[in-house]
């Protein structure tokens, strides 16, 4: 495989991307040569390919299997294990949200049930902080039961969904807030 120089320009970006997510951005290329790759690639050829070393590629590999966003594939005759992503651009979607929720949303549900309960029993002085993290505990929630409804779509309904937007958004009285009047609402 040759790298074209649109394919370039997307694994450049979105290891750029997967970094300022919070992400390793090798393991961020890797996914995206793989994805963009027309046939499962060897740990060597990614090495090439991204100019790595084999460690760093096997690393984010392995990484990238337990996301659930790439996969170990064989080809008969051939000893060495080849490596795909997943083509499905939604179902990439929903595996990195699921991951994500599992690793993140889930443990700050945790956390903030914790804190709101020490807020409760700690009397006025933790009154207000126990507020906010109440607030912030019905946010975390609502967006969490949000995605597990949108996650029950099927990739058809999901792509409907996302298309109309912008009239769900004029449905619910969606107007453009001035930077002021989104802080006076925010709270």
């Amino acid at each position: 495989m040759e790298l074209t120089p649109a394919s370039q320009k997307f694994i450049l970006h979105w290891g750029e991307m997967g970094h300022a997510w919070g992400i390793n951005r090798t393991m961020a290329q890797v996914h995206a040569l793989l994805f963009v790759s027309p046939e499962p690639l060897d740990a060597e050829q990614i090495s090439t390919l991204l100019d790595v070393s084999r460690s760093n590629v096997s690393t984010s590999i392995k990484e990238l299997i337990t996301w659930g966003v790439v996969k170990k594939v064989h080809i008969i005759g051939d000893r060495r294990d080849r490596f795909e992503a997943l083509k499905d651009v939604m179902e990439t979607f929903r595996v990195i949200m699921a991951e994500r929720k599992r690793r993140e949303m889930d443990p700050t549900i945790t956390l903030l049930e914790q804190c709101v309960a020490e807020a409760k029993s700690g009397g006025d002085s933790d009154a207000y902080t126990g507020e906010q993290l109440e607030k912030m505990l019905e946010f975390v929630q609502m967006i969490t039961l949000w995605y597990s409804q949108v996650d029950r779509l099927s990739s058809s309904s999901m792509k409907r969904l996302l298309r109309a937007g912008a009239k769900i958004a004029r449905l619910f009285g969606s107007e453009e807030k001035k930077p002021a009047e989104a802080n006076t609402t925010a709270s």
